[in-house]
This record gives C-alpha cells, structure tokens and sequence, in this order.
C-alpha cells in the first residue's frame, strides 16, 4: 500500500474518451515523485484530481488508505505550488506566507516564527518585507514554494513550477527543490514535460502517454531501460533502426538483423524464442566512432561520416550507413580518433546498451 493511490482512475470531460484511463500508480511516503509526458497526455489532469480540483470519473484516489476523492481541497492539507507562482501583488513576502496559516486559524506568534522558518528553508531570510513585484523570478519561485511550506503539509505538489524561468535558473531551482525535499523529506509529486528536469530532481518516474502509465522507475532504468519506444523516444536522443528479430530470451537477450544483414545483439523485455519486425534502439552517448573495426564483441556498423559538430563537451557525429542513420556523442576527448566529413568510418556500441523492440 502506497502513502497515495490511483486505483484503476479514469476522468472523462466528454463521456467518450478518457483523458486519463485506468491509472493504477502508488506513491511512497516521503518520495519525490515526477510526472512526465507531452501535452495532453493526462499529467496535469491526474495533479488536479490528486489535489481535489478535479473529480475522478471513476476509480478511487486514497490517502494513507482512505479514499479522499470527495474530499474538498482544503481539507486535504496539500501544498501546492503553480507556474505561475500565484503570489498575491498587494501583499509582502511575509503576508502572502501568512495567508495560508490565517485561514487555518493560526496565531500571529506562530504564524510569524513560521513564516521566518519557511524563509529559511528557501534561503530568502529577512525577504518578509518585500512586495512580489521587487523579486527576480527565481525568488518568486522561492517564496511560493515557502508558501506552500509553511503550514507543514504531508503532500507537496507542483504543476510545472518552474517552467517561467530561464535555463541557468531553472537548472539552480532543480537542484534546490531536490536539496529541499532530501533535507525535509516530505513527499512531492511534480508534473513537468522537461526529461531532463524528471531525471534530475526524482526518486521515480511516471511517463504518460494518451492518458495511460508507459512505464513507472528510478530515472535510471527510465532512461537505460525504457518498456517501450515511446519511452525510448520521449526520455533524451535515441538511434533509432528498424530490423528483424531472429532469437529472444528468456534472460532478455536477443539477436536482429538490419537493411545491410549485419547481425546485432542487445536486450528485450519480450521472453522466448520468435521473430518478427523489431526496432533497434541506442543512445548516442553509447556509441564510439573510429575509422576502422576494433575487434571487439561490440556491435558495429559501417558508415561514412556526414557531419561532425563541435559542441565543448563533446562532438556530435552523424554516419550514413546502410542500415541507416547513426547519431553519435563522442566526448571530446576522443574526438581526435574521428575521421573528417566523407570518410568512412565505423560505429561500435555495446549490446548491453542496445535495446530492442516489437515493432
């Protein structure tokens, strides 16, 4: 049983398609909790019915074992912080931090000692007296995630909280949310669009696709396992060659043939033995370029070079093969060992990072 639970939850505004559909998906007490997915997948709908502002169709949201969708949204005791900070202008910092206590009935005193603790955890102390308008756009974050700290609730939610901000900033605020949670480990369920922002700040991640769960795990087996190839896709750059399936495994490992009839090997969750149209898929970042074969039990593909690009970090190096197109990530410290634009050239990737799909 998990601190939250979606159980089998469906939401319809037309009675005919499911926004989200049969969503099964439990939260950890204490963990940090992403949604993730493109626009419309049901993300943000699956939030709001969490927080009370959305009624579920069907199914059963439960807290602590206790089904809470009928609950008002102010009986719920969740913190929740928006895009769009929802800061009141006319108020300061310490009164826009105060409002939430005052409707619950809290004293001045406590009020005050805990809005001077919720700015200490954002790191905006001696801020009370300033008006939103005064702040930077990563401090108005701050203050409204303080906000929704400040009456110590058991759940924190955020709808894409900080998608207003510029990339260095935005980049400084996931590393502060994810300093936060881990020193008051309180539980979060966060819905943004940004992989990298998933990856970056949570324990698990729960990818959307058309109002259904594709795959909930850490964000490393997200990202080096992923069920599907929408996950395959949606989660960073990925090779992508289509092929057919000649043998599978029950421990996974499998065998695909491409266009040019090189056989190459990787993994599968389907078990058994079969064949069948299958796509091979391979990060970039895995892929070594050299202009000749290595001789190892790596898998490789002959090409020619199209194009290679300097990016400070790494060189990215796009082959024309027979099989079809390869992108390759070589860090620049091995970028030497690349041949030129037209050269022939050679891509090696291990089977361990190369995973293959039913097409």
């Amino acid at each position: 049983m998990g601190f939250v639970e979606f159980d089998d939850v469906c939401k319809t505004y037309d009675g005919l398609a499911n926004v989200v559909d049969h969503l099964h998906l439990a939260v950890g007490e204490g963990e940090f909790l992403s949604l993730l997915g493109p626009s419309g997948s049901g993300k943000t709908t699956t939030l709001m019915m969490l927080a009370g502002f959305e009624r579920p169709t069907a199914g059963h949201i439960r807290l602590r074992g206790e089904s809470i969708e009928r609950l008002p949204p102010y009986k719920r005791n969740f913190g929740m912080v928006f895009q769009n900070y929802a800061l009141f202008p006319h108020m300061t910092v310490g009164e826009n931090l105060a409002f939430p206590l005052s409707v619950r009935g809290v004293g001045k005193a406590d009020a005050g000692a805990r809005v001077k603790r919720a700015l200490d955890m954002v790191r905006l102390p001696g801020f009370d007296a300033r008006l939103p308008g005064q702040l930077s756009g990563g401090q108005q974050q701050r203050v409204a995630v303080a906000r929704a700290l400040v009456f110590e609730p058991q759940l924190i939610l955020m709808d894409e909280p900080l998608g207003a901000l510029d990339k260095q900033l935005r980049e400084e605020m996931q590393l502060e949310l994810r300093g936060l949670h881990e020193r008051l480990g309180i539980t979060m369920v966060y819905v943004t669009h940004d992989q990298s922002e998933a990856l970056t700040m949570s324990d698990r991640i729960a990818v959307f696709h058309q109002g259904r769960i594709q795959q909930v795990a850490d964000p490393q087996t997200i990202y080096e396992r992923p069920a599907n190839l929408f996950v395959a896709s949606f989660i960073g750059e990925s090779n992508r060659l289509a092929a057919q399936l000649l043998e599978a495994h029950a421990d996974g490992r499998c065998a695909v043939r491409v266009a040019d009839g090189t056989v190459l090997r990787g993994t599968t969750a389907a078990a058994g033995d079969r064949s069948g149209q299958a796509v091979l898929a391979v990060r970039p970042e895995r892929i070594a370029v050299a202009a000749a074969a290595g001789g190892s039990e790596d898998n490789e593909l002959a090409g020619t070079v199209e194009e290679t690009i300097f990016l400070g970090g790494h060189l990215r190096v796009r082959l024309k093969c027979a099989a079809g197109e390869i992108v390759a990530s070589v860090p620049i410290q091995a970028a030497a060992a690349v041949p030129g634009a037209g050269c022939r050239a050679v891509a090696s990737f291990p089977a361990a990072s190369t995973v293959i799909f039913p097409a």
